[in-house]
């Protein structure tokens, strides 16, 4: 969680949804100025932290869109939390 919340533009969608409420990818990306590649990116690595959801659905016209909105999640910022997070850290190699 804490790897993903270090991005500032996942921290801007995370607040944009949360304010807006679920949204679609390219309504998203317009709303946030950054492309739907790299919005898509970000909201993937959300989605594996358990911070976004996604559910597609099909509008009227038959077009699929995937839908984003906030999990329901804490995060209890602890030195214990961060330790536990520390030990996920790729090693610093050996000089």
């Amino acid at each position: 969680m804490l790897a993903a919340l270090a991005s500032p533009h996942r921290l801007r969608i995370i607040a944009t949804l949360r304010a807006g409420g679920r949204n679609y990818i390219s309504r998203l990306a317009r709303d946030l100025g950054i492309s739907r590649p790299l919005l898509h990116l970000h909201l993937q690595k959300l989605e594996e932290a358990g911070l976004v959801t996604s559910q597609l659905e099909l509008s009227a016209d038959g077009k699929a869109l995937n839908y984003f909105e906030v999990a329901d999640f804490a995060l209890d910022l602890t030195p214990a939390a961060i330790a536990e997070a520390a030990r996920s850290l790729t090693p610093k190699p050996e000089t």
